[in-house]
């Protein structure tokens, strides 16, 4: 529709009214060809400035000389509509009161036929009603009215009305003006008028077909990924708040968030995919999110998480975590039973020298209450649960910790996290715990620091996320491959 709106817009002085539920001209805009690029159409009908035919404004319609009572020897003809109950109405007046025999308005309504040879699609013409006039005829403004047929009325079929203006004897002609059609204009400018071709909406949820993720179901309708163009990989080091080896492969996962939301935007699920990919770690470390900002009762149900409800968990009937403020989700309480290691090897896809193991997917799915949340409330916070220690949590930098997390832990060790101003999980050079790439990349080996393979990840820490935003991208002088896993 926006090429329409354009058109409405450069023709300015066009009084045809194409979205409100009437359709109008009235010459106004003294240039018949901009009523035809609306899709009107006008035989042996032109314009007319001159005072003394004009009915309203500074301009009117005027017919040829009628001579002959075939409904398409003069006319004026509508784009196609969707017609309304209600009265077709029109003002008119003649030129002389004597220089005729007869003169007569018809109303006709022209169905929609595809199949028809004409071009314009339009099937065979319907007389609904008629007025005549005999002498002496009015040269005075005369308002006549026409009933939209029942027949077609609010059926939501496109129909074009037209009005023919007939007669024989004579040679006075018709003055015509302010035209106006009940019903919702259907007509497309941009594809030789023909009737808007409307594209399937089967659930009946407001979004077309082609536009919506779940075309046959109405709660749903559209979804958005995070990160929006591949998985994520989040890394983790648990040593916190010691640095440890930073190397930062006792946890490695792989990430993908599917945001389902309904027509109105209202989120109806997030789906979570996570695959543990690597864990270079002996503690028997967990995985959890917490949805910041957003109380647990506006999630319905949790489903697809992978954990054997240890005597530290205790959650809510929602399957969320009991006894916190926000939402929390534990998605996965011990990544080591999901992916043991072999025997006789420590870690998990961390040596080059060691066997591979086949990584392990969870899929979990996140129920909202329905219509209560915005895509703008979702704000995901994935942390560590180390060695099953619930209130030992390793969180992104500056992400705040969860109700459950032992807050005097932070300023020990080596983290300088500053709880008053907001900052946490940052050591004293500026480097953090865990990090969250919007993208699938490797990481780094065992007990190797992860700034020896991203040589640029320091650069960007310290300059708080201003240089070098993509540090983990392979470009040349960005990496030191040796020092990486190359799975």
């Amino acid at each position: 529709m926006k090429k329409i709106f354009a058109l409405i817009a450069f023709f300015t002085l066009t009084t045809i009214s194409l979205f409100a539920q009437t359709l109008s001209v009235d010459a106004e805009s003294g240039n018949r060809a901009i009523e035809t690029g609306n899709c009107w159409a006008m035989g042996s009908v032109s314009y007319t400035s001159t005072a003394a035919q004009v009915i309203t404004g500074k301009w009117s319609m005027r017919s040829n000389s009628p001579t002959s009572l075939d409904p398409q020897a003069c006319w004026v003809k509508s784009p196609w509509l969707k017609p309304a109950s209600g009265n077709i109405t029109l003002n008119i007046k003649f030129e002389s009161n004597t220089a005729a025999t007869l003169r007569r308005i018809i109303a006709l309504y022209i169905p929609y036929d595809p199949t028809s040879p004409s071009g314009f699609a339009e099937g065979k013409s319907v007389r609904f009603d008629s007025t005549e006039y005999k002498l002496p005829l009015p040269t005075t403004s005369q308002s006549i009215a026409f009933s939209m047929p029942n027949a077609i009325a609010n059926s939501g079929l496109p129909y074009k009305i037209q009005l023919s203006f007939v007669g024989s004897g004579g040679t006075t002609r018709y003055n015509m003006d302010d035209l106006v059609i009940p019903g919702t204009y259907f007509a497309d400018p941009t594809n030789n008028c023909l009737p808007v071709q409307e594209k399937p909406d089967a659930d009946k949820d407001g979004v077309l077909d082609t536009d919506d993720a779940y075309p046959n179901d109405a709660t749903r309708a559209y979804n958005t990924f995070l990160p929006a163009k591949e998985s994520g990989t989040l890394l983790f080091e648990d040593a916190w708040p010691k640095n440890g080896d930073y190397d930062f492969n006792d946890l490695v996962l792989g990430y993908r968030y599917t945001l389902v939301t309904n027509a109105n935007n209202k989120v109806v699920e997030l789906k979570g995919q996570l695959i543990v990919k690597a864990i270079g770690a002996n503690y028997k470390n967990g995985f959890g999110l917490q949805l910041d900002n957003l109380s647990p009762d506006l999630i319905t149900s949790i489903s697809g998480t992978k954990i054997e409800n240890p005597s530290w968990l205790q959650l809510n009937g929602n399957g969320t975590e009991a006894a916190q403020k926000y939402a929390n989700i534990i998605v996965i309480d011990n990544a080591s039973r999901l992916m043991p290691a072999p025997s006789g090897q420590e870690f998990v896809n961390t040596e080059i020298t060691s066997k591979y193991i086949t990584p392990d997917t969870t899929n979990f799915v996140i129920v909202f209450a329905s219509n209560k949340v915005d895509t703008k409330e979702i704000n995901i916070n994935p942390y560590l649960i180390v060695n099953q220690e619930r209130s030992n949590e390793v969180h992104l930098a500056d992400r705040a910790p969860t109700d459950k997390a032992n807050l005097s832990n932070f300023g020990t060790g080596d983290d300088d996290s500053k709880i008053g101003e907001a900052r946490y999980y940052k050591n004293k050079s500026n480097l953090p715990w865990a990090l969250d790439i919007p993208a699938t990349v490797t990481y780094s080996i065992e007990r190797k620091e992860i700034t020896q393979g991203y040589l640029n990840l320091a650069k960007w820490a310290l300059s708080n996320g201003f240089n070098f935003v993509d540090w983990y991208q392979d470009i040349p002088g960005y990496r030191d491959a040796k020092n990486l896993y190359g799975k």
